[in-house]
């Protein structure tokens, strides 16, 4: 039997518990994800793509189905030439499902055998996200409720603000 194989592509500036929760929630669909790291020059992120990259493989290092990555260009030519059967997108509101259908849209018609899969976090990971993050850590907020303890601790070195 063919493994299954989702990519979950983003840019994880910086990885959230909302994202750790969707990818354990498409644990149960696909043998294989791979979280990709997108290298988007449009954004500004707060981390480097090699910090976010770290970041990203110690919050998911107690899932073996996880494999920890980098691309730049299209995300659907990178799942083809990982053999990918599958795009995962996280949904939290309305406002996400207008771009993300867009863009799973847009990915079809590059890819029409690559599908994309939608799943929620659980609701109480629905308000966050990673801009928020970043704003509430530079302010020197808790963020401890929201993000893995090396994230919160990457987060406070970045802005300069200690436990």
């Amino acid at each position: 039997m063919k493994e299954r194989i989702a990519i979950y592509p983003g840019t994880f500036d910086p990885i959230t518990f909302g994202h750790l929760d969707i990818v354990a929630r498409a644990g149960a669909l696909f043998d294989k994800i791979v979280m990709t790291l997108a290298h988007n020059t449009s954004k500004n992120p707060a981390f480097t793509l090699e910090e976010r990259k770290y970041l990203v493989e110690e919050a998911v290092k107690e899932y073996p189905f996880i494999e920890v990555d980098t691309f730049s260009g299209l995300v659907v030519e990178y799942a083809k030439a990982h053999k990918a059967d599958a795009l995962i997108r996280g949904l939290r509101a309305v406002s996400d499902f207008e771009y993300e259908f867009q863009m799973g849209l847009v990915n079809r018609r590059l890819s029409s055998d690559l599908i994309t899969v939608f799943l929620m976090p659980h609701e109480k990971y629905f308000y966050i996200n990673s801009t928020i993050i970043r704003e509430v850590a530079m302010l020197g907020g808790d963020v401890s409720k929201f993000v893995p303890p090396v994230v919160e601790d990457a987060l406070m070195r970045k802005f300069g603000w200690r436990k």
